[in-house]
């Protein structure tokens, strides 16, 4: 069954609430303006991208990512915009821009639900809870179990927008049913994709908690369902968000490369020149040798950007009917030009063998797990005895809880076991720090700090 973009592009709010009406603001731009403005987008300017507790300020972090990304994101809804309102796609009273703002807000949110330290910070999650941690999920259902045990940060993403940030377990940021629908990337639950009964992996963007939400956002747009137990097709929209992602972090992950002279400007151009024109290159070779490699890395980022733009544009339209017609099969950048595809590859494992596998980045991640498993040891023992022992807590629990606000355990939804509420709340806490804060906390757990 074929996705509706007049469902699709639902302006209502969370909850069914139907939007303000306001002349020179969209919903959609409402949604950008309410995520730019709240504590968990302000926090990601702390947290790592690529290199933990960078001492370079020119060097990416999460905002600073999450704001090209955006960039290039709301580029690339213009275009599809532009192109749909051509082609007379777009439902009476929607705008070129309504795309473009819908896309932009979810790249600004698409990496929100993150933990301090990135992707270390996840695989530190996961392992406290597969290993020492274990033994405070027994009373767990399985379903709610694997949450934790595969902690993604794509469904603390959610968790964030629809749950914790701004009104508690009321609607969270309540975002528009058509901006929470693009954000999620992966519009399924846990135990099936660790199962392998999903695609892409074992990645997954909906926890237990969330269900009952990720349903009504589901069944608001009209995402049409897969053969599977809560598991629905991707917002067409989706494939925007990741796609801008995608050449972001494939592309700036090279330019800070060159600045913490990991990378030699030679092997950042050879990486990306099947994207550029014959003038690029020329132009390129004559430029001032005098040039610094920054300044002509910046130069090359830009001009392969907007190929990247261009291109997936014209791959979205040229697809259009297999991504209303829930086909996810392939991702919009295989669906690039050739040469696009080629400059993207060639970046991503130029980054995989000598970014990724840089000492001092090794070291700082052997260190991560150190931090979250010592921060999970002390709140979780602290909140799981709060929740059983009533008044007759250690001071030392009591003062842990003082910390993270027990009041903030509570919660309206009595289908989900006890010690699985009050669990995430503790990962709420841990995921929502900074990779400073993260740090900082351990050291004073361990009698380490000021």
């Amino acid at each position: 069954m074929e996705m509706k973009w007049d469902k699709l592009l639902n302006s209502n709010r969370l909850g069914n609430i139907p939007p303000k009406t306001q002349s020179v603001r969209s919903p959609f731009n409402s949604d950008h303006d309410k995520i730019i403005f709240s504590g968990a987008f302000r926090r990601l300017a702390k947290k790592t991208q690529v290199h933990p507790l960078a001492t370079n300020d020119h060097i990416h972090n999460r905002l600073t990512h999450s704001l090209e990304v955006a960039c290039v994101g709301r580029s690339l809804g213009l275009l599809v915009g532009q192109e749909l309102h051509r082609k007379k796609k777009l439902p009476r009273n929607t705008c070129v821009a309504n795309i473009a703002d819908i896309v932009q807000s979810t790249c600004l949110a698409h990496d929100i639900g993150n933990p301090p330290f990135g992707h270390t910070g996840e695989e530190a999650i996961r392992s406290w809870f597969s290993n020492g941690g274990g033994l405070y999920l027994e009373n767990m259902k399985p379903c709610e179990a694997n949450d934790l045990k595969t902690f993604e940060g794509n469904a603390q993403g959610l968790r964030i927008l629809t749950t914790i940030e701004n009104h508690l377990h009321d609607g969270g940021m309540r975002l528009t049913y058509a901006t929470l629908a693009s954000f999620i990337k992966y519009p399924w639950t846990s135990r099936p994709a660790v199962d392998g009964q999903r695609p892409n992996g074992k990645k997954y963007g909906v926890f237990t908690s969330e269900l009952d939400v990720f349903k009504e956002i589901a069944n608001n747009v009209g995402l049409t369902k897969q053969n599977g137990s809560d598991w629905y097709n991707r917002h067409p929209l989706v494939h925007l968000m990741e796609a801008a992602d995608d050449f972001c972090y494939g592309i700036m992950d090279l330019e800070d490369g060159i600045e913490m002279n990991i990378l030699k400007w030679d092997d950042v151009y050879e990486a990306l020149r099947p994207a550029l024109s014959r003038a690029d290159i020329s132009k390129i070779k004559s430029d001032n040798p005098k040039t610094s490699n920054t300044r002509k890395t910046s130069i090359l980022r830009g001009k392969i950007i907007g190929y990247c733009v261009e291109s997936a544009a014209k791959a979205f339209i040229k697809n259009l009917e297999n991504y209303m017609n829930g086909d996810d099969t392939k991702n919009l950048i295989s669906l690039c030009d050739t040469n696009i595809q080629e400059s993207i590859k060639n970046a991503k494992e130029l980054a995989q063998s000598e970014i990724f596998k840089h000492p001092r980045k090794i070291e700082l991640e052997i260190g991560a797990y150190n931090v979250i498993s010592t921060l999970l040891n002390v709140l979780c023992q602290a909140a799981l005895n709060q929740d059983k022992s009533q008044n007759r807590l250690s001071f030392k629990n009591s003062r842990v809880l003082d910390l993270i606000n027990v009041d903030s355990f509570k919660t309206a939804n009595q289908e989900l076991s006890s010690d699985y509420l009050v669990l995430m709340r503790v990962v709420d806490f841990v995921s929502g720090m900074t990779d400073n804060y993260a740090t900082f906390l351990a050291k004073q757990f361990n009698g380490l700090g000021v």
